[in-house]
């Protein structure tokens, strides 16, 4: 079995020879198994490449790849993933606070019952309360809006099947949701308690707003998983409450004009009635076309698969 551990980084100099001898002794002791690692440099400006251009030097099976300038963390995995030649794909930070030696407890998690993926779970966290706090916050909404139970979606330590690896498509900040992503399409996610180190060298590269990021990229995971082949069941409900809300309250201005002869120009309730009225066929609006080019790229996908079964009909058509 090949092993590959995916280490994105940014100005981790000082952390890197020491992880680099930590995972080649660990790996070295796997039994009957084959490893590299991958090294994504993204955009790092405090030598951090020659660290790893050293460690190539030395030992083959350390690769990397370097980015011209800093493109965030999901890119970084993605070009990683990318690069993975082995069977089961690690992904784990570089700054020694995630430990390797818990590698081998991942493969026997991930072999034993036949997980697709384990997240790694940091129960003890050795971080400021600024940076905890808001991240068990996200945490709880995540598992509540993803239906994936876990405790710490933020942590970068996690074992993959490759399988899980080719269906997943990293862009944005979308890293933090990788285990919503993978269930949402019908791998098998559990989590496994890890050991989390203080941090030793540097500071970190994330500030607050990835957690205001974050939520509004569980908008979108949520969005594109459950609605895409279905963007009517998203917008139509939201849709009907505004027109029905938009009818009652115009229905009753209509019917204190009529029948109690009351007044309704310049009332901000018939202003609201026909805001809601407005906003409520403009959301139905789009719910119908993304139905109809849901069911055009459908009907594409199923010309084109039709006509690849057989080359000569292909030709023809």
């Amino acid at each position: 079995m090949h092993i590959s551990v995916v280490i994105p980084l940014l100005n981790e100099v000082e952390s890197l020879p020491g992880l680099i001898a930590r995972l080649r002794e660990v790996l070295s002791a796997l039994p009957g198994k084959s490893w590299e690692l991958i090294f994504v440099d993204d955009g790092s400006t405090d030598g951090s490449i020659d660290v790893i251009r050293e460690a190539r030097d030395q030992d083959p099976r350390v690769r990397y790849i370097r980015f011209r300038r800093n493109f965030g963390k999901s890119d970084a995995l993605h070009a990683g993933f990318a690069a993975t030649r082995g069977e089961i794909v690690f992904t784990m930070d570089a700054d020694l606070q995630d430990d390797p030696k818990e590698i081998p407890r991942f493969l026997e998690l991930l072999e034993s019952e036949g997980w697709d993926l384990v997240s790694g779970w940091k129960k003890v966290r050795h971080d400021p309360l600024s940076k905890t706090l808001p991240s068990r916050l996200f945490n709880r909404v995540t598992s509540w809006a993803s239906g994936v139970r876990l405790h710490d979606f933020n942590c970068g330590f996690k074992c993959y099947r490759r399988a899980v690896v080719e269906s997943l498509d990293v862009y944005g900040e979308l890293h933090r949701f990788l285990p919503a992503l993978a269930h949402m399409m019908g791998f098998r996610v559990t989590e496994m308690v890890v050991e989390h180190h203080a941090r030793q060298f540097g500071n970190s590269k994330f500030g607050l707003n990835r957690f205001i990021n974050g939520f509004l990229d569980l908008l979108t995971v949520v969005f594109t998983t459950r609605y895409m082949k279905k963007p009517m069941h998203f917008f139509g409900p939201v849709s009907l409450l505004f027109i029905t809300s938009g009818l009652l309250i115009n229905g009753w201005l209509a019917f204190a004009k009529l029948m109690l002869d009351q007044p309704i120009n310049g009332r901000p309730l018939l202003f609201l009635g026909m805001l809601l009225l407005i906003v409520g066929v403009q959301l139905l609006s789009l719910g119908l076309l993304g139905e109809m080019l849901t069911r055009q790229q459908q009907s594409v996908a199923y010309k084109i698969g039709e006509c690849s079964a057989d080359p000569e009909d292909s030709l023809e058509a």
